[in-house]
């Protein structure tokens, strides 16, 4: 098929644009079978800059939908109208961008929004097209749909990288088909079934976040039944972000080796919580390893959001860092966890590294967290999803999960990657062609409490019933020993469905899901209302 392209570089300096072969570039095309590769040679020393291709006649339409797959594993994913448009949450006030640097989260750091456009990370289809990136190890792949006459072009995210003389790179490698259903029968002849085995299991996170400590874990440990087979302590347990080594002793005077023992005593795999490319201003490692971060253009560290007291980016190009990350993962395995929960993942390639694209270092620091962790299970949090495919056995594919159903109104206009139950949940039905293909979905916890939550008891069992019919994993934070029969009962009725369900299809019409599935051989079906966040 015909796409004209245009590749933009540099030679010495000077910005050059060509649509073919010519003195500087040899381009290469190959297509076969749906699959279309885009090769430079380098006929000289170049800079590339940038690189679009249109001409895909998939014919999205004004009532017609298409799938916009967010940048990292909280931005807001789902099926869009045209008529939608994504939140630039640089429209913000400068001032509050600077103070708590809400663009550091998502893309908006360097991807040039545009309200005419709708943009897409790796993966789009429609009812009359789909692509997906097979070129994650060197680039993201961003699929833009113009909102006006529904329009696809693509765009190649390959600034920064230069090759001198005779040197190659692949610009661009991607399926494309005419129709969804035969583009993920494509796509998993290159991604082998991932499928894990299922989680059901505690984390502490939603409910004490990071007032955690010693007689609490275990009081909620002691409250699991042989249903479980995980327990996660989540952030808390540290004294700073970034110190992972220095256990709070006032909340754990015991350390963490004994709970170790007791999860594993219970029978139940021991979970743990870390960021490993990060580290907090009032943490030791910040203060006291200046030279281990990453720097802005005028020598500053690299902030990457406004989580504790500020946190920024280890560089990770830095053997000292590396040997760093490794000590503290190595210690925690060494100690008897056998999962972690890995988060803010999007840290390693949020500022740029000379002569690599962001998706090539994504792919190269995930991947040194699974060389360093063997065997161990991994739950990437905060991540760009492709570049952990194959690589982690679960991915959170949501935001956090919120304590009311939107979260606090003014958070509504923040960035893309805000808490919210609602956003999640859409994540959760819409991000499930991720399940058991690249890895297993997280959809975050469900939460059946009583106390210290504002959802309603209709939205509390929303959440349950779309987290066990589309993840892998099933969470919560809950002390069940308070559940009453009733919740013990939409618990049970939930773990059926979380083991024996099968999702058939689903669609969206307006702000309604209509769902379909199989469970005990009969076919049922349920309608969600995304604004109210109930099932009808």
């Amino acid at each position: 098929m015909d796409f004209p392209f245009k590749l933009t570089y540099s030679v010495n300096g000077t910005n050059r644009e060509t649509s073919d072969t010519n003195g500087d570039v040899y381009i290469q095309i190959t297509e076969t079978g749906g699959r279309r590769t885009v090769c430079v040679k380098a006929n000289r020393a170049i800079d590339l800059i940038s690189y679009y291709e249109t001409g895909f006649n998939f014919n999205v339409t004004k009532k017609g939908l298409c799938f916009i797959n967010g940048y990292q594993s909280w931005t807001d994913t789902k099926e869009r109208y045209l008529c939608e448009k994504e939140r630039d949450v640089r429209k913000m006030p400068r001032k509050l961008n600077s103070m708590f640097s809400f663009d550091r989260y998502g893309d908006a750091y360097f991807y040039n929004y545009d309200k005419e456009y709708l943009h897409s990370y790796d993966i789009f289809y429609c009812d009359g097209g789909f692509i997906a990136n097979l070129n994650t190890e060197n680039a993201y792949l961003i699929i833009k749909v113009k909102r006006k006459d529904g329009s696809v072009s693509l765009q190649s995210d390959i600034n920064n990288i230069r090759l001198l003389k005779g040197e190659e790179f692949t610009v661009c490698d991607y399926l494309y088909k005419p129709d969804k259903t035969e583009g993920f029968k494509a796509l998993d002849r290159y991604f082998p079934s991932n499928a894990p085995q299922k989680i059901f299991g505690y984390t502490s996170w939603y409910n004490y976040y990071q007032d955690i400590n010693e007689e609490i874990i275990l009081r909620d440990l002691d409250a699991l039944d042989n249903r479980f087979n995980l327990f996660q302590i989540d952030d808390g347990f540290e004294t700073f972000v970034g110190d992972w080594l220095d256990v709070d002793a006032k909340k754990f005077p015991n350390g963490l080796e004994t709970i170790v023992k007791s999860i594993h005593n219970k029978g139940l795999m021991a979970g743990l919580w870390l960021a490993p490319f990060v580290a907090e201003e009032k943490s030791k490692l910040f203060r006291e390893k200046p030279e281990w971060f990453k720097k802005e253009s005028d020598g500053t560290p690299f902030k990457c959001g406004a989580n504790w007291s500020g946190f920024y980016a280890l560089d990770l190009e830095n053997g000292e860092v590396r040997d760093y990350i490794r000590k503290c993962l190595n210690h925690y395995s060494d100690m008897g966890f056998d999962f972690f929960k890995l988060d803010f993942l999007y840290a390693s390639s949020l500022p740029p590294y000379s002569g690599k694209t962001r998706s090539k270092v994504a792919t190269e620091a995930y991947k040194f967290l699974r060389e360093v962790l063997g065997d161990k299970l991994i739950l990437g949090c905060g991540a760009t999803l492709l570049n952990g495919a194959n690589v982690f056995d679960y991915m959170r594919i949501g935001p956090d999960v919120s304590l009311k159903f939107d979260d606090v109104f003014y958070m509504r206009f923040m960035h893309r990657e805000r808490i919210s139950t609602k956003v999640t949940l859409q994540n959760t039905v819409y991000r499930s062609i991720f399940d058991g293909r690249f890895f297993g979905n997280d959809p975050d916890v469900f939460l059946l409490r009583d106390d210290n939550i504002s959802l309603s008891d209709r939205q509390k069992n929303a959440l349950i019933t779309i987290n066990a019919l589309f993840g892998s994993v099933m969470m919560t934070s809950d002390n069940i020993a308070q559940y009453d029969s009733q919740k013990q009962k939409t618990l049970s009725e939930a773990l059926e469905l979380f083991k024996n369900g099968k999702v058939t299809g689903y669609k969206r019409k307006g702000h309604i899901i209509k769902i379909e599935y199989v469970l005990d051989g009969k076919t049922r079906k349920l309608s969600y209302n995304t604004r109210k966040g109930v099932i009808l």
